[in-house]
């Protein structure tokens, strides 16, 4: 499942048991827009998979707080800990690898 969240309730959101995926990115970055269906199509056909969307213009504070200075930038979260982080575009196979991988 994909959901946005933003500076108010991203900590309770990344605080779960298991594993979670922040795309932090903006509406006018071209990566991100590319990235965006992908993110959509592997949220909704993999079961347990938590993809979550952060807007950095309209969150800055945990964008700041993180250091995310280039988008679109992933973090994998697992049991509410920064496990790994990839900063760019990637493929669908790409970024179920780089979940799984982690998982």
């Amino acid at each position: 499942m994909l959901r946005h969240i933003s500076d108010e309730n991203f900590d309770s959101e990344i605080n779960v048991e298991g594993v979670c995926v922040v795309d932090f990115y903006a509406t006018w970055c071209g990566p991100c827009m590319m990235l965006a269906p992908i993110l959509e199509e592997v949220a909704n056909s993999r079961a347990g998979y938590n993809i979550m969307k952060v807007d950095v213009d309209k969150n800055p504070k945990i964008a700041s707080r993180l250091n995310i200075d280039t988008i679109p930038t992933l973090c994998l979260y697992k049991n509410g800990k920064l496990i790994d982080k990839k900063v760019g575009y990637m493929s669908k196979d790409d970024l179920i690898n780089f979940i799984e991988n982690n998982s």
